[in-house]
């Protein structure tokens, strides 16, 4: 992989972990597990994209390298749904 490329893949994976700490912040102070969700998902898609940076050019093909990302944005779809639907009962 290209240098500049690497140093850009690196620089989206710090702003996903940056976000993920922002939300865990949110989360320490409310306690409502949206926030914690968020967390997670941003650790998966920042795990994801430092996968897609170390295993280089080839692994981008590969779909099995895009099951974090997969995961992460499942993880979003239900917590949004969760908190929905408790907010409904309520």
């Amino acid at each position: 992989m290209m240098p500049l490329l690497t140093y850009l893949s690196g620089a989206v994976s710090m702003g996903f972990l940056v976000a993920c700490c922002f939300f865990l912040r949110f989360w320490s102070r409310t306690r409502d597990l949206l926030f914690l969700a968020f967390a997670a998902a941003f650790l998966l898609m920042a795990f994801n994209q430092g996968l897609v940076a170390w295993l280089g050019d080839q692994s981008e093909h590969q779909s099995l390298v895009y099951l974090p990302r997969l995961a992460a944005f499942v993880l979003i779809v239900v917590a949004v749904l969760w908190k929905n639907v408790s907010a409904r009962r309520r």
